[in-house]
């Protein structure tokens, strides 16, 4: 008798939960009998609309991280075993049993890390380092801006920042409740981007200059400020687009001040190039993270079937820190 599991997928009907076949591994997969699983925007983004290549077709299992035991193994791999603990990454991960490329799964000591950890700590810490080390360049002591510091991914670039060494850190927020936390998080100076004159905020703070590296998740009308707010042969390195997708981009202010615009995602990534970044990542910050100087804050766990309510919570931004789901 075919195994089946339970799921959530995404298809003409919305978010719903349904029993669908165990998957079988292939070529250099994992099957992993899923824990736990970070909830991101680009999942719920998903739900609205926008397609992130994970998978396709009429139903799709919704999920881009998790984290489990492995449980089977498919051909040609040789750097896990069966009984591992492991962090994933890839798609279709909201489900009772998940495939992943072998060469995308980290394992892992549970005794010294949680499930909730597991789940999440990977895709938000890879996707920071990429941004501020591998494309901004980061020189210890240098000055970072975090813009949009609140969310989960913006909470572990703060303590990125910190652990590596930079000499002052901005972060910012539009709800002055979230503002307030983020010093407890490596922010030295705090900016309420709900202010029209948030920049000359910025510009106070770095004796007119501007930062070093801005860490854009923002993106859309922000985009002419945020160089203005980047020092002069600056990073500023663009992660996200919750302000719009488009926007007013000013040419000659981004010639003038001799920015270096970067922009960078996953998601066109091979799992060669989705190796190396991981394996950078976690060469230069799982001491920290191990140490708990780089760890999530956990806003709220669910279970697999809440996963709708979850992701509501995130459309209307009531969290500060990642939202969880726990798979029994």
């Amino acid at each position: 008798m075919e195994k089946t599991i339970k799921a959530v997928t995404l298809g003409k009907n919305g978010i719903e939960i349904k029993n669908l076949p165990e998957p079988i591994p292939g070529n250099q997969q994992i099957l992993v009998k899923v824990k736990s699983c970070g909830i991101n925007r680009s999942d719920l983004l998903e739900t609205q609309g926008q397609f992130f290549g994970h998978t396709s077709g009429e139903t799709k299992i919704i999920g881009g991280e998790f984290a489990g035991e492995v449980v089977q193994l498919g051909e040609g791999v040789d750097n896990l075993k069966i009984g591992d603990n492991v962090m994933c990454r890839g798609g279709s991960g909201w489900a009772q049993y998940a495939l992943a490329n072998s060469k995308r799964s980290i394992k892992f000591n549970l005794h010294n890390f949680s499930w909730e950890q597991a789940a999440s700590i990977q895709g938000n810490m890879q996707t920071m380092h990429d941004a501020i080390v591998t494309n901004g360049n980061f020189v210890v002591g240098q000055s970072v801006f975090i813009q949009g510091a609140s969310s989960g991914v913006g909470l572990i670039g703060l303590q990125i920042a910190r652990a590596l060494g930079a000499s002052k850190i901005l972060g910012s927020s539009t709800n002055k409740s979230r503002l307030s936390k983020l010093s407890n998080y490596g922010a030295d100076v705090l900016i309420n981007t709900s202010n029209e004159d948030w920049l000359d905020d910025v510009l106070k703070a770095t004796n007119g200059e501007g930062v070093d590296i801005l860490i854009d998740m923002l993106s859309g009308d922000y985009v002419n400020k945020n160089m203005k707010a980047t020092k002069i042969n600056g990073y500023l390195i663009n992660i996200g687009r919750l302000a719009g997708m488009n926007g007013s981009f000013d040419y000659d202010l981004h010639a003038k001040r001799r920015l270096h615009y970067v922009g960078t995602t996953g998601r066109t990534r091979s799992v060669a190039e989705n190796f190396e970044v991981a394996k950078v990542a976690n060469d230069d910050l799982w001491e920290h993270v191990i140490n708990g100087e780089i760890r999530h804050v956990i806003f709220k766990s669910f279970p697999l079937t809440e996963a709708k309510e979850a992701l509501n919570i995130m459309n209307n931004n009531k969290h500060f820190g990642k939202l969880i789901l726990l798979i029994n």
